[in-house]
């Protein structure tokens, strides 16, 4: 066995120090740029700012590709720890699981409030740095650290000099290029930071300097007199939320369960079209969200869904889910956690379980009093919500034509012709089944398809587009014709696999069968536009009346057919005027369709040298006379209009009843 591949006691490496860090800097760090080791640095010092002590803080970005963070909180401890009896300033920068914020539940901690337990912070940033120097002004002196390859070198703690009653603490640090894609930090993402820094610490005003290759540092400087409700103005660009930003803090006495001073800071608005919205953990960015997020959307939709309910907004039929009342809103939401655990060690994902019910517990109340305070502004976004429940649920309504292998399957009732001459071929829409069975004996099978339909088809005239395939009848229409429904727009080329040149509507000669004609053509004009204006739907014409005249002399028995009650009367004046009695024409009335037989449905309804059928024509545009006449006999909110064009014009109306 070769020695390299020898397995003993000595294979075994212990990582000392800081050592794990430079091994697996993945583990511990984002290694796209230094941007994340130089946030913990600015971390330590929102702190301070956070705990009160602190009024400033001020990044440089240096010349020399280092960055220098330095607050005026109360520095960074210099003196022996009473356990290791190394100053607390080394053990902070070099030891991994050292901090000022463990013991927080029995009250021994100098942050009741900070960034998270993990308790590698600022040491990582030792680690990965050729060099760290450190300057605290504390108790009067300037006590000043250094720190070189990695942590491998620690120099002593010196005083430097004496700074009075002056306090605070400075961290430069040179980020080692070799850890990181690009040796320098992010600056759009560290501007991003610091100006929410600002927003979440009122009274804390935050400052960047960026050396230039030539002339002054560029200084910004950020501070939100309107706190969130400013920086979530100013993240929506200008656009203006359907009603006023709402904006609120509430926090914990201790007598809820939650720790004292546990909580959130939040505002919210709700927009037309998605916003970006931020969170933050006691300071920390949570751009990956977690579960103080999912505990804001729970606040938000029960109290929005209570407040819904009060005033009876939603529709009958209409479930509320949480995406469509928090879809459209854009939030920033500051919580304070006392003991946060995160994913990972860049803390971008907060995983503790009870700020959801915290978060939502804090939130839940006051929102709901501010919607019934404010009626008007929770109606709009209300409205908002319904408005995202009803589209969703249209969606999921969504019916497609039913296809096998990518191919529309043609309805089985569907007796189709035998010819693929589409200039040619005829599709005739028969009421009934009886009618049906009668038409498939009197067609054609060479270039007519027959297509019976059971009862009336659905009124199509306020159907969306999107369920229209819902309707059995509609679909296997849509199917046979080989025609999706599309709007009035349209292209041509919606026709391109059409498959009769005539689309015949042949009903019952009675109220009935101009009822389901009325229906079809609402179909046809509102789904399937181009079908009309192309001159492909026609309605046939069947017979009211038969009237059989006795053979006289030698002219044979004949047989007439009359459309309705007037022309059953010409026929008899002009029989009346060769001599022939009306009392001697034996006339029967089709009661409809399936009354035929297939010879004299052939002859009057089905062969074209013998039948009437008319076609249907647009002779202007959709939205003159012929748009509102459909819209007041098929639209559903027109009851009152139709009952007073009846009342009208009633008496014009020639019915067979």
């Amino acid at each position: 066995m070769a020695a390299g591949n020898t397995y003993d006691e000595s294979s075994f490496r212990v990582l000392k120090g800081l050592e794990p860090v430079r091994e697996r800097p993945g583990m511990y760090t984002r290694t796209d740029s230094p941007t994340h080791i130089i946030q913990e640095v600015i971390d330590n010092a929102a702190d301070e700012a956070l705990a009160g002590f602190a009024k400033h803080i001020h990044v440089a970005v240096l010349k020399d590709g280092s960055v220098a963070v330095t607050d005026d909180g109360r520095g960074i401890p210099v003196g022996p720890h009473p356990e290791e009896k190394i100053p607390v300033v080394v053990l902070a920068f070099t030891r991994l699981h050292a901090g000022g914020k463990f013991d927080k539940k029995s009250g021994n901690t100098a942050y009741a409030f900070s960034g998270g337990l993990h308790g590698v912070g600022v040491a990582v940033t030792t680690a990965l740095s050729h060099r760290v120097k450190v300057e605290v002004r504390r108790d009067g002196k300037v006590h000043q650290l250094l720190i070189e390859d990695g942590g491998e070198q620690v120099g002593a703690l010196q005083v430097m000099g004496n700074c009075g009653r002056s306090t605070g603490t400075r961290v430069q640090v040179w980020p080692n290029e070799k850890y990181f894609d690009t040796p320098r930090v992010v600056q759009n993402e560290l501007e991003r930071l610091l100006r929410s820094k600002a927003m979440l610490l009122p009274g804390v005003q935050v400052i960047l300097e960026t050396d230039q290759a030539n002339g002054p540092p560029l200084r910004k400087t950020w501070s939100y007199p309107n706190g969130m409700v400013g920086y979530l103005r100013e993240m929506a660009g200008g656009t203006e939320p359907v009603a006023p930003f709402y904006a609120a803090e509430r926090h914990s006495d201790g007598s809820d369960g939650f720790a004292a001073g546990e909580g959130a800071a939040w505002a919210l608005g709700w927009f037309e079209d998605a916003c970006a919205s931020e969170s933050y953990v006691n300071l920390i960015p949570t751009v990956a969200g977690g579960t103080h997020e999912s505990g804001l959307r729970a606040g938000v939709f029960e109290a929005m869904k209570s407040f819904i309910e009060h005033h009876g907004l939603l529709p009958r039929g209409l479930k509320l889910q949480q995406e469509d009342v928090c879809g459209r809103l854009a939030y920033v939401l500051s919580a304070r956690v006392l003991d946060p655990q995160f994913q990972g060690q860049v803390k971008e994902k907060l995983n503790s379980r009870e700020a959801v019910k915290l978060v939502s517990q804090m939130l839940r109340d006051p929102f709901e009093v501010w919607l019934n305070n404010n009626v008007e502004h929770g109606r709009a976004i209300a409205e908002l919500a319904i408005k995202a429940a009803t589209a969703r649920q249209k969606q999921a309504q969504k019916v497609e034509k039913r296809k096998s292998s990518g191919v529309a399957v043609l309805p089985g009732k569907l007796s189709d012709c035998e010819s693929e001459d589409i200039a040619q071929n005829e599709l005739f829409l028969v009421e009934g089944d009886s009618a049906g069975g009668s038409a498939k004996l009197a067609r054609d099978k060479d270039y007519q398809a027959i297509l019976p339909l059971r009862g009336k088809v659905q009124n199509a005239f306020e159907i969306d587009a999107a369920r229209l395939y819902a309707n059995a009848e509609i679909h296997d229409v849509a199917v046979a014709l080989g025609v999706d429904a599309h709007g009035r727009d349209a292209a041509d080329s919606v026709l391109a696999n059409l498959r009769y040149g005539k689309c015949v509507v042949l009903a019952d000669a009675d109220v009935d069968g101009s009822h389901i004609q009325t229906l079809l053509l609402t179909l046809f004009l509102r789904h399937f536009p181009k079908l009309v204006e192309r001159g492909h739907v026609y309605i046939a014409l069947p017979p009211l009346y038969r009237l059989d005249v006795p053979a006289r002399g030698k002219r044979p028995m004949r047989r007439f057919y009359a459309l309705d009650e007037r022309e059953r009367r010409a026929i008899l004046d002009r029989l009346a005027k060769e001599g022939i009695k009306p009392d001697d024409v034996e006339t029967g009335r089709f009661k409809g369709l399936g009354e035929m037989n297939p010879g004299q449905l052939r002859e009057t309804a089905m062969d074209p040298a013998t039948r009437r059928v008319l076609p249907v024509t647009l002779e202007e545009r959709w939205d003159g006379e012929t748009a509102r006449m459909f819209t007041l006999l098929m639209g559903k909110g027109e009851a009152a209009g139709r009952r007073d064009w009846m009342e009208r014009k009633g008496n014009l109306a020639e019915l067979d009843i």
